[in-house]
């Protein structure tokens, strides 16, 4: 369950991205109407209850690229669950934004 009424709106976004692309923190607080606020995308999806049926692996940085968290594992899943959907990464770990990017 979302934290506030703005986690809400981001996670309805998230919840439109479809299989095989990604969007990034700021596409998604843009779509959400919030501009400028990317760092609460990633606040929202940090507080995502365990279970919560939202695709967070799809939202990565503005470069393309998947935002480091530290040692709990999620980078590699978040890799793993873009490339069973075809996001397919450079040899930098950067996705191609043009090609994987949805801008709707």
């Amino acid at each position: 369950m979302p934290t506030s009424p703005l986690h809400a709106c981001f996670m309805a976004v998230i919840q439109c991205i479809p299989t095989g692309q990604v969007m990034s923190y700021g596409a998604v607080a843009r779509m959400a109407g919030m501009l400028r606020h990317s760092r609460h995308v990633g606040v929202a999806l940090r507080n995502l209850a365990e279970g919560v049926d939202v695709p967070w692996w799809r939202v990565v940085n503005s470069a393309g690229q998947i935002s480091p968290r530290g040692l709990d594992g999620h980078d590699d899943l978040q890799r793993v669950l873009l490339e069973a959907e075809g996001v397919r990464f450079d040899e930098n770990g950067r996705i191609n934004m043009k090609h994987f990017g949805w801008y709707p």
